[in-house]
């Protein structure tokens, strides 16, 4: 008989691709991570994992088994959430993970419609990009992540995960008071080539968005500056050390003297904003009113 908590430590290992990362993020030693796989491996009859100097892969074996892993781990999640549904399940903590702006656009707003609808559940809310929380789902650190599509990440039908979106922004440009396209009504991308760049660090969803647009206007962005704060982003532009990118929910009550803001000619660069959960907790009588109250914040 397979242990389904050993499935876990098998998708996990697989997410991370090193045992060290995987116990880290499960809250176990690695020797623990490597005793469960082992007795994972006596269970199955099967080698499942081969370690290697750049860190840990699957066997066929292992990959066979991992995805019958995705669907019996959803399974459960279902079986989980009608069990708590049978008891009522109208109060508990419900751990959301999302990055600042995403926390003013919907978490906040959903945590005081909740508090009316459903005061029974109560959100612990955690400050995370969205590169870190889908991890975060799926290591069972947080239930809910609000998160921006980005290269790379889990798309809409990953087996593990069950996205719902909730909105999409556009980016504007930021430019110094004193810039030659200050008086434009649209901003050309292409027209900022030459110029220095303020934008977040790689790994940020937002990095790929601001790339990804001067990509497409025929150009790579000189980024002499980097911070994830859009504020010290502005600070910086209004500075005159260069030019950005920031998404347009990201500027509203924010100081823009010595700034302007302009949307981009033609279409325009944007974010997409989801919100996840483990495949089979979105029905769960927790989770259900916290993604629907996400939902009708976000259309407001």
């Amino acid at each position: 008989m397979i242990e389904a908590r050993r499935l876990h430590i098998l998708r996990a290992v697989a997410d991370h691709r090193t045992v060290t990362a995987a116990a880290a993020a499960l809250y176990l030693t690695p020797s623990a991570v490597s005793q469960q796989l082992t007795a994972l491996e006596q269970e199955t009859g099967h080698r499942l994992v081969e370690r290697g100097a750049k860190g840990v892969r699957l066997t066929p074996a292992g990959e066979i088994l991992l995805s019958h892993t995705n669907a019996v781990l959803a399974q459960l999640e279902r079986a989980e959430a009608e069990l708590a549904a049978y008891s009522s399940g109208a109060a508990g903590t419900v751990t959301v993970a999302s990055f600042a702006t995403g926390i003013a656009q919907v978490v906040a707003p959903a945590v005081a419609r909740l508090a009316a609808s459903a005061p029974g559940i109560r959100l612990r809310v955690q400050d995370a990009e969205g590169d870190a929380s889908l991890p975060m789902v799926l290591d069972r650190q947080v239930d809910v992540a609000v998160a921006v599509e980005y290269r790379g990440a889990p798309p809409a039908d990953d087996p593990r995960l069950s996205h719902v979106p909730l909105y999409a922004e556009p980016f504007d440009a930021v430019v110094p008071v004193a810039h030659r396209l200050a008086d434009a009504e649209e901003v050309p991308l292409a027209e900022l080539a030459k110029d220095p760049w303020i934008g977040p660090y790689p790994g940020n969803p937002c990095h790929d968005v601001v790339v990804l647009a001067c990509e497409n206007a025929g150009f790579q962005p000189r980024l002499e500056h980097s911070s994830d704060d859009f504020r010290a982003v502005v600070a910086l532009a209004s500075a005159d050390a260069g030019v950005a990118l920031v998404p347009r929910s990201a500027l509203r009550g924010m100081d823009l003297t010595g700034v302007v803001v302009r949307p981009v000619d033609g279409v325009a660069p944007t974010r997409r904003v989801f919100a996840a959960v483990r495949r089979g907790a979105e029905g769960h009588p927790l989770i259900r009113p916290v993604l629907d109250a996400l939902g009708e914040a976000a259309q407001t």
